[in-house]
């Protein structure tokens, strides 16, 4: 049913079963314009006609803008196509609202009710139902007394991951329903995930802000959700925003909102001292150059001497990353190591360490190690580079160990048994770092099929003045004895833990008393 407008038309479709899917998007593509926008309105999403549908518009129509919308025809579902002969840059929305105005002629209502519906589309979340994003921002510029207040649900990605996105949804909409028949006195929007939001009338002090986010968390808090005789509790964490100035409140109460997240506290307020931009900006400065330093290659191993306790003799090197930036500033992998993995570059740092380290030890005889993170190892990129490194240097395979950071983190231990079995057939071996940190890891040492163990440094670097640290290492000692594992001390600084080393029978030393991390090897 095409509109009569010399520039937009409308055409609607309807279908019954995905069988008609292929046909309906052939008569879609035969109306493609300059611009198109799709409505796809059905009962719900999570069927396979409906997934089919917009999979195929995307794969077809790639330029379509198509939007989900929803009914309470449970029976069809309508597909309504906006097309629009134009080479203006502006949004086809706005362009299609314009052309509605215009051609009033004949068929004004029939128009009227397609701008409405079409204002409501785009202000409506088509899940909920809930006002969404845009009319948040529409109402926070026309209301500039009005306090914002964000919520998220604490464990949505658990209940996703774990109930499927059938159960996901359902727990989105019975929350959007909950909160809106709480909070009666508030305007309840649902914004992208699992954030909502709502607006108070006047904005609140600090402390009767304080008082009322906790209010409504009591009300909200570990709410029960029935699904099919399943019970699925949901928390929350909220935040909000005392600042008497509106100007970016949205941004500002999100980042209180990822702060109170990372906390783990119920609820934040955000205050201008919190500086939350000055962190940001540094933030992406430091992307930047963390980017910059992996394409120019400039991170590089630095080397720390390992020496044999029984010769007293430099046998091994740990390559341990660095990363040297624009003004030759040499930075520590605990600043941007979570940079390079937020950044989606953390592969890449991991095969410069690689293949640095081999070429630093191809002409000599020193055994060296490098280390792996529990991302490395599920990574079949960086599986696959590995075992390619060693078949192109079975030379040099059985002079180098793998450091397992992280190793209390594995939960597939069939991926590390793959890992470990395939570098132990050109003769690299396994070596389980920081051993002894945090809480007892002795469980996964049977798990693990290591040739070396590190003790931790937090329980070095205090053995001689510390018997419970003593007392503890002593223990690994012997229980890696046992099994036939090698260990080695870190943080040795000074000749009295060198001693107590030695005393323990531990095999092999490192630490600032041996070797400072360097860009050479210790002469």
């Amino acid at each position: 049913m095409p509109a009569d407008s010399e520039k937009l038309k409308i055409n609607n479709f309807q279908l019954k079963s995905s069988v008609e899917v292929e046909e309906t998007v052939k008569q879609i593509n035969l109306l493609k314009k300059n611009k198109m926008l799709v409505h796809i309105v059905s009962y719900i999403h999570n069927t396979v006609l409906v997934q089919n549908l917009f999979k195929e518009l995307k794969k077809q129509i790639p330029e379509a803008q198509v939007v989900l919308l929803k009914h309470d025809n449970k029976s069809i579902t309508t597909v309504t196509v906006f097309t629009i002969d134009t080479n203006n840059e502006e949004h086809i929305s706005d362009e299609i609202l314009k052309e509605l105005y215009i051609d009033n002629n004949n068929k004004k209502q029939s128009l009227e009710v397609y701008r409405v519906e079409l204002f409501k589309r785009y202000f409506t979340d088509h899940l909920t139902n809930l006002p969404n994003l845009y009319q948040l921002r529409q109402d926070l510029q026309n209301c500039d007394e009005a306090g914002l207040i964000l919520l998220k649900i604490d464990n949505f990605q658990a209940i996703n991951n774990f109930y499927g996105f059938v159960v996901g949804d359902y727990v989105l909409e019975y929350v959007g329903k909950f909160l809106k028949e709480i909070l009666t006195e508030h305007k309840v929007y649902r914004l992208s995930g699992a954030e909502y939001a709502l607006l108070t009338e006047t904005r609140l002090g600090f402390y009767q802000l304080k008082d009322y986010l906790g209010e409504i968390y009591e009300k909200i808090k570990n709410i029960e959700i029935v699904y099919q005789d399943t019970k699925i509790y949901v928390d929350f964490t909220l935040a909000s925003s005392s600042n008497r100035d509106n100007n970016g409140i949205f941004s500002k109460v999100s980042m209180a909102l990822i702060y109170a997240k990372q906390q783990g506290v119920p609820f934040w307020i955000y205050e201008d001292r919190m500086n939350f931009e000055h962190e940001y900006k540094r933030n992406l400065e430091l992307s930047h150059v963390v980017r910059s330093a992996v394409e120019k290659k400039r991170v590089v191993p630095y080397y720390q001497a390992i020496m044999d306790n029984k010769t007293s003799q430099i046998v091994k090197y740990e390559c341990l990353a660095r990363l040297v930036d624009h003004n030759d500033k040499i930075l520590s992998p605990l600043l941007f190591i979570p940079i390079a993995k937020t950044a989606k570059i953390y592969n890449e740092v991991t095969k410069l360490i690689v293949e640095k380290s081999f070429e630093m030890f191809e002409e000599s005889e020193y055994e060296f190690s490098v280390n792996l993170s529990i991302e490395d190892i599920m990574s079949s990129e960086i599986f696959n580079f590995i075992i390619q490194k060693l078949k192109n240097n079975r030379s040099m395979a059985n002079r180098v160990t793998f450091e397992l950071l992280e190793s209390e983190a594995v939960k597939d231990y069939k991926k590390v048994d793959r890992f470990i079995g395939e570098i132990s057939r050109y003769g690299a071996k396994i070596a389980i770092d920081d051993f002894g940190s945090g809480y007892a890891n002795f469980s996964y040492l049977t798990k693990i099929n290591a040739d070396y163990i590190k003790i931790d440094g937090s329980l070095i670097e205090n053995i001689d003045v510390e018997e419970t640290s003593y007392i503890v290492v002593k223990t690994i000692v012997e229980f890696a004895q046992r099994l036939g594992i090698k260990t080695i001390a870190e943080y040795v600084h000074s000749s009295v833990v060198m001693d107590k080393v030695k005393e323990l029978g531990i095999d092999y030393s490192q630490g600032f008393y041996i070797d400072e991390p360097s860009v050479n090897l210790k002469q």
